[in-house]
C-alpha cells in the first residue's frame, strides 16, 4: 500500500515537477498551471485511481489547481502551500532549506517538558518567526519541547487549527513552509524538541474539497465536527496512505520530533488492523531506518491503554498518552467546580491514584458518563503519560476562556504547578501559565460562510450546557475575541507574575534534581491521601536519595500530626515562604524523623524535604 512516490507536487530539479493525486472519482484529471504561466497538462491514470505526470518548465513558486473532468478546479489535497488560502491555488514548494541541525537526533521521551502554544496568539505578529526570540527564555526556564497547536492550512487567519483542510500545508498567515522550518531549526539549535498537533479524525468544513476527489469520508460514522474519515471501508487503504504519508512528511520534511494525535476517540475503525496501529507500526519502521527519534502521542478521552501498550501485548504501540484524569482531579480540588465532567471528580484520593497509576478511571463507574469508564494504566511507564494543570482544551472550552490564574489564588497557582511539575509523568504547560497570564483563550474562527458561522456558534452553546455557566460566549468571528487572547509577555517582569515565573523555574530545576537523585519516573514512591485534612503526601525512595512532598489543598491553616520517616530531613522548597510571595511558613527547616511530628501547614501550600545526606 505504501509507495515511494510522494503525494502532491514534488520538485525534481532542473525545472521539472512530479504531480501525483488520488482521484478515483474523476474520469479525467489535469494539472491547471496558473502562474507564472497558464497551461493545462493531462495526468496519466494508474492503479487504484492515482493520477500522475512529470511536467517540465515548473519551478518552486509555481501555482496550480487540479482540474477534474474538465469542469472544476480544486487545490491539491496534498498541497504543500496555500499562499492565497483554502480556496486559492496550491504552490510548488521549495525543497531546499539550509538546516543547521545535522547533529540533532531528538530527545529521549523521558526528558520531555512540553510547552504548548498557539502560534497566532503567542506573539503580536502571530507568526513562526516571531516565536524564535522567546526560545532562549523558554530553554532557560527548563522546558525541553515546544508543542504547536495545529498549523495545517485553515480558512482565514484566525483559528485554533482544528479546522485545517490541507494536512501537508503549513498555514500561510503564520509564515508558511519556510517560516515553520526556520522555527524548527532554531529550536533544534537550542536543544529543544518540537511537537506538532495533527488532526486525523476529521477535516474542517470550509475549503474541504477532498470528497470531490475520492471517498475520503464515510457516511457510516459521524464525528462531533462533521463527516468521519474512511479508515475501514472500500478504498480506505488509500485514505490511510494519505494520512500515514502526512505523519512521515512532518518528520522527513520539517524535522518535527513528535506528533500529538488529536481526539483519537473520534476515529471509528472496525478493521482487524486499525489505522492508528498501522500508523504506529509504520512510524516505528521509519525511525529505525532514519536512526532518529520520532514519537506519536495520543489524545483520547477513553482512557484506553491499548493505544500505548506494546503490539506484542495487543496494543497499538503509540509512545505516549495525554491524561485528562490528572487535570480534572487537580482542577476540582483547586476550584471546587463540580459541573459537567468535573462531576466525576473532587476527591483527593483520585489525585493520589493519578500519581500512583496515571488514569483515575480504570474500569470504575463514572456518574457523568453513566457507565464504567477506562482501563488501568498501572503497568504503563510514567514517562508515557502527559499531565497538565492547563491546556488549550481545558482553558478554551470554558465559556469565559478563563485560565487558572483567573480561577484560583496565587497560592493555588503555585500548588498546581508543583502537582504537575513534580509528578513522575511528562509535564505540559500551556503558554503563559508559567507567569500567570490573564488573557482569556476563547474559541475563534474566521470562516466566510454565514451558515457555517451560525452552526459553529450553536455548537459551542450546546457544548457549554452541561457546565451550567451563566452568560454567553463571545462571538468566535469577532476579531476582538482573537486579539484579546494574545499573550502579554511583559507581565512576567514584575509583581506576582515575576515571582510565579521564578517559582516555575525553581520547580523545573528541582524536578531535574529529583530525577537524578530519586529516579522520579520509577514506581518507587508511596502516595497517601489524607482526605479529611486535604493533604497529599508523596514519598520518593530513590537509590541516591529520598524525598517527601506535601501538598495541602485546604483554604485555612492546618495543624496536623504525621509520622515522619527515619533520618534527618532538610526542607528544599516551601511555596508559603515569603520569597515565593507566600504568607510565611512555620514548618521547620530540618526534621528529625522516625517519630510523629506536628506541622502547621499554610493554606494551599506545598513543601519538599530531602534527606540531609542527599541535600
Amino acid at each position: 500500500m505504501q509507495a515511494a512516490v510522494s503525494l502532491g507536487a514534488t520538485y525534481l530539479g532542473e525545472a521539472r515537477c512530479r504531480f501525483l493525486v488520488w482521484a478515483p472519482m474523476a474520469e479525467r484529471v489535469e494539472v491547471h498551471l496558473v502562474s507564472p504561466r497558464e497551461e493545462i497538462v493531462p495526468l496519466t491514470r494508474g492503479e487504484r485511481g492515482y493520477c500522475s505526470a512529470v511536467v517540465a518548465g515548473v519551478e518552486p513558486g509555481s501555482r496550480y489547481f487540479y482540474r477534474l473532468d474538465g469542469l472544476l478546479d480544486f487545490p491539491d489535497p496534498a498541497s504543500r502551500f496555500q499562499p492565497e488560502g483554502v480556496h486559492g491555488p496550491s504552490q510548488v514548494a521549495q525543497p531546499r532549506f539550509a538546516w543547521d541541525d545535522g547533529l540533532w537526533s531528538g530527545l529521549p521521551l523521558r526528558d520531555y517538558v512540553i510547552y504548548e502554544l498557539h502560534v497566532g496568539t503567542f506573539t503580536p505578529e502571530g507568526t513562526f518567526d516571531a516565536i524564535i526570540p522567546y526560545l532562549d527564555d523558554l530553554k532557560e526556564l527548563g522546558l525541553t519541547a515546544l508543542e504547536l497547536m495545529p498549523v495545517a492550512q485553515f480558512p482565514g487567519g484566525r483559528n485554533w487549527g482544528y479546522d485545517g483542510v490541507y494536512p501537508f500545508a503549513a498555514q500561510n498567515s503564520y509564515g508558511g513552509p519556510e517560516g515553520l522550518k526556520r522555527l524548527v531549526n532554531a529550536c533544534h539549535q537550542r536543544g529543544l524538541a518540537v511537537v506538532l498537533d495533527v488532526v486525523y479524525n476529521h477535516l474542517g468544513p470550509e475549503g474541504n474539497y477532498l470528497a470531490c476527489y475520492g471517498p475520503y469520508f464515510t457516511p457510516r460514522y459521524r464525528t462531533p465536527w462533521g463527516p468521519a474519515l474512511n479508515f475501514d471501508g472500500p478504498d480506505s487503504d488509500e485514505v490511510r496512505r494519505f494520512f500515514i504519508d502526512n505523519a512521515l512528511f512532518w518528520n522527513s520534511e520539517y524535522h518535527i520530533d513528535a506528533l500529538r494525535l488529536d481526539a483519537l476517540h473520534a476515529i471509528v475503525d472496525s478493521s482487524p488492523q486499525p489505522f492508528v496501529a498501522e500508523l504506529a507500526a509504520t512510524v516505528r519502521r521509519a525511525r529505525e531506518r532514519w536512526n532518529r527519534k520520532f514519537y506519536l502521542m495520543a489524545e483520547s478521552d477513553l482512557n484506553d491503554v491499548r493505544l500505548v501498550r506494546s503490539p506484542d501485548l495487543g496494543g497499538y504501540g503509540l509512545d505516549a498518552h495525554w491524561n485528562d484524569d490528572f487535570h480534572h482531579a487537580l482542577h476540582t480540588l483547586l476550584t471546587g467546580e463540580q459541573t459537567g465532567y468535573y462531576a466525576d471528580f473532587g476527591r483527593l484520593e483520585q489525585l493520589a491514584k493519578a500519581w500512583r497509576e496515571g488514569f483515575i478511571y480504570s474500569g470504575e463507574y463514572a456518574p457523568y458518563r453513566r457507565r464504567r469508564h477506562g482501563s488501568s494504566s498501572r503497568d504503563i511507564a510514567t514517562e508515557r503519560l502527559v499531565v497538565f494543570g492547563q491546556n488549550h482544551d481545558q482553558v478554551g472550552n470554558r465559556l469565559g476562556g478563563e485560565r487558572l490564574s483567573q480561577l484560583v489564588s496565587f497560592e493555588g497557582l503555585k500548588l498546581a504547578a508543583g502537582a504537575v511539575l513534580l509528578s513522575p509523568f511528562l509535564p505540559l504547560l500551556f503558554m503563559g501559565e508559567e507567569y500567570g497570564e490573564v488573557a482569556p483563550f476563547w474559541y475563534f474562527v474566521s470562516h466566510s460562510d454565514p451558515a457555517l458561522i451560525e452552526a459553529v456558534c450553536k455548537g459551542r452553546l450546546e457544548e457549554f450546557a452541561a457546565f451550567q455557566w451563566p452568560g454567553e460566549p463571545p462571538d468566535p468571528m469577532d476579531d476582538a475575541t482573537f486579539s484579546r487572547a494574545r499573550l502579554d509577555h511583559s507581565l512576567c517582569q514584575a509583581g506576582e507574575h515575576r515571582v510565579l515565573l521564578d517559582f516555575y523555574r525553581e520547580l523545573l530545576r528541582l524536578r531535574q534534581e529529583l530525577n537524578l537523585l530519586t529516579d522520579l519516573g520509577r514506581q518507587d514512591r508511596d502516595v497517601q491521601a489524607y482526605e479529611k485534612e486535604k493533604v497529599l503526601r508523596v514519598r520518593m525512595n530513590g537509590k541516591l536519595a529520598q524525598a517527601v512532598i506535601l501538598f495541602y489543598f485546604g483554604q485555612e491553616p492546618l495543624d496536623m500530626s504525621l509520622f515522619w520517616p527515619e533520618g534527618g530531613w532538610r526542607k528544599r522548597l516551601d511555596s508559603a515562604e515569603t520569597p515565593w510571595g507566600g504568607p510565611g511558613s512555620q514548618t521547620p527547616p530540618v526534621i528529625q524523623g522516625n517519630n510523629d511530628i506536628n506541622l502547621r501547614l499554610p493554606p494551599q501550600s506545598l513543601m519538599i524535604y530531602l534527606r540531609k545526606d542527599s541535600c
